[in-house]
């Protein structure tokens, strides 16, 4: 049981770093700018729905993937160890990370499926993240796994909800602080991939 919550705690670490409601409310805002509360509301739910799908579906043919291009667990932990410190180091530098960059945007409802939920919701970073979690992991983990991914959606959901009162209250120096942590905490979790990643290679 104590694994177990362990192994939840984690997981929902680093689903919080990498997803990060509160640095993500900016891009959402800009994003839906213009558009009326039921617009703004509807292209925020389809968004999570669609990143949750997106992620679940990764999580549950993680092993079948692996299986059918012959990639290696050691392999997939460095390069997706790599990635995911990519991303936090470009936060930590107080950059935009390029998977999620975005440029100007029409208001479109199609905008909550990309580049909403792809790539700012379930991009690489969040893909590999989930996968990594349940490689030669139990039904129960990868259970666990999908079930904190869709609260994390929830959060999510709320977040982009309140953003516009969140955005007032706590300003932008509070966000970009939280975004420096939040980078500090991916890099970490990156870093921790690739050493378990040589560790398996090398069977240290």
């Amino acid at each position: 049981m104590d694994n177990l919550f362990t192994f939840s705690l984690t997981v929902f670490t680093g689903f919080f770093a990498i997803m990060n409601p509160i640095s993500n409310m900016p891009i959402f805002l800009s994003l839906v700018e213009g558009a009326d509360r039921k617009t703004k509301q509807k292209i925020n739910l389809k968004a999570v729905v669609t990143a949750f799908i997106i992620v679940t579906v990764f999580v549950i043919s993680g092993k079948l993937i692996f299986e059918l291009f012959g990639i290696s667990i050691p392999a997939f932990k460095i390069t997706g160890g790599i990635l995911i410190f990519f991303v936090g180091f470009e936060m930590l530098r107080s950059k935009k990370s390029t998977i999620k960059h975005l440029e100007k945007v029409n208001i479109d409802e199609n905008i909550a499926v990309s580049p909403l939920a792809i790539p700012i919701l379930a991009g690489p970073g969040t893909i590999v993240t989930a996968m990594n979690f349940v490689a030669h992991s139990s039904y129960i983990h990868i259970f666990l796994v999908i079930l904190i991914f869709g609260i994390m959606c929830l959060l999510t959901y709320i977040s982009f909800s309140l953003s516009e009162f969140i955005a007032k209250k706590i300003g932008d120096n509070v966000i970009a602080v939280i975004e420096k942590i939040m980078g500090l905490i991916i890099a970490i979790i990156g870093t921790s991939m690739v050493i378990e990643g040589i560790k398996i290679s090398f069977n240290l």
